[in-house]
């Protein structure tokens, strides 16, 4: 397996001086900082020491870098925000809604990356929002998790929001709860209609300029997921790990990364084959800008209505707890000599030449 930090330290040189123009502070720095992630040589360092009273070796572990598109970091958090997401599932039918924004306004939406995706966010909001609340079965307040993605599987740029959506509602004033249970929540035309008229306007008025060649039909695509429980777990494997995982790395010779991706409409792996310094540039294009979170839920699934959520489902009779997975705990640090438990009681600090390196459980 190619190691994506070996990939960074061997063209990282070339990749500045070609496409330093191209890319922000925000990426370059994170791109410093996956170069160093888990490195025996490079980097700060903790010191651990083993809780055998009878040995207390010391040995010294390299920090991972804790970047959000950091395919070795977060692991732990991922299936934290999975085991959340599935404790507050509700009994009914799930639907899966993706708004994505044309490629002729993909240039704005790279140049203005944080004000055009939080308007994609707020206008899908409005959106759905007014959807359920228009909605002849529904009429109430929607409830929502939406999840931002700027790239796709062969890692070119395409921004679009994956919207994981209940069929319920529930009424702020009366209390009561409804529930569409059809295989068919709201047109997808409409709902495509309807965001890009909004998402023009917002860019309209922030004073951006919309291109003349904007298509009149955008694309959203709308369809029932079952339980919801099978979609949170795929969207969960993406908000941490970055766009690419080290295993679909195939190779790194002769100047050339290739690595694969599953193809979306054959079900099959291709593979993709690019210069490495064009490979970092990809991985780049979609480090997002500090501060902007990727994902967000609204309405009666907004973490400020855990109380809400706790009472629709002891109504409903769900056990939240049946949902939840066994969440796997962090690895242990077991000690080179003796493989007693080791504990961590130094950080940040420099690695002393010749030390050994440290085990994991």
């Amino acid at each position: 397996m190619m190691l994506l930090s070996s990939i960074i330290n061997k063209f990282a040189d070339s990749f500045l001086d070609r496409y330093k123009n191209s890319i922000m502070p925000g990426q370059e720095r994170a791109l410093q900082a996956m170069k160093q992630c888990r490195q025996e040589h490079d980097g700060p360092h903790m010191l651990a020491q083993c809780t055998n009273h009878n040995c207390v070796k010391q040995t010294y572990i390299p920090h991972s870098c804790g970047h959000r598109s950091c395919p070795h970091c977060q692991n732990h958090e991922s299936h934290q925000w999975i085991d959340n997401q599935l404790g507050k599932l509700l009994p009914v039918q799930y639907y899966l809604i993706t708004f994505t924004l044309p490629s002729q306004l993909w240039d704005i939406a790279w140049k203005n990356q944080k004000k055009i995706y939080s308007l994609m966010f707020a206008c899908v909001q409005d959106v759905l929002k007014t959807f359920t609340q228009n909605d002849k079965k529904l009429r109430g307040k929607a409830g929502f998790t939406a999840m931002l993605h700027s790239h796709s599987r062969a890692l070119g740029y395409h921004p679009h929001i994956h919207v994981l959506m209940p069929g319920a509602s529930i009424n702020a004033k009366t209390r009561l709860w409804r529930v569409k249970s059809s295989d068919y929540l709201f047109s997808h035309k409409a709902l495509a209609k309807v965001f890009r008229a909004k998402l023009l306007e917002a860019i309209v008025v922030n004073k951006l300029r919309v291109p003349k060649e904007c298509p009149k039909q955008w694309v959203v695509d709308c369809k029932n997921v079952g339980k919801g429980d099978k979609a949170l777990i795929y969207l969960g494997r993406y908000l941490y790990r970055g766009v690419i995982q080290e295993k679909d790395i195939l190779k790194c010779e002769n100047g050339m990364v290739a690595f694969r991706y599953l193809n979306s409409k054959t079900k099959q792996y291709q593979t993709r084959t690019v210069t490495g310094e064009y490979f970092l540039y990809l991985l780049m294009l979609h480090v997002l800008p500090k501060g902007l979170r990727r994902v967000r839920d609204y309405g009666f699934l907004h973490p400020c209505s855990k109380k809400l959520i706790r009472i629709l489902q002891l109504v409903l009779r769900v056990n939240p707890f049946k949902m939840v997975r066994q969440l796997k705990k962090r690895a242990k640090i077991i000690c080179p000599v003796c493989g007693a438990k080791m504990k961590i009681i130094r950080t940040m600090i420099a690695k002393p030449p010749g030390s050994q390196p440290v085990c994991y459980a």
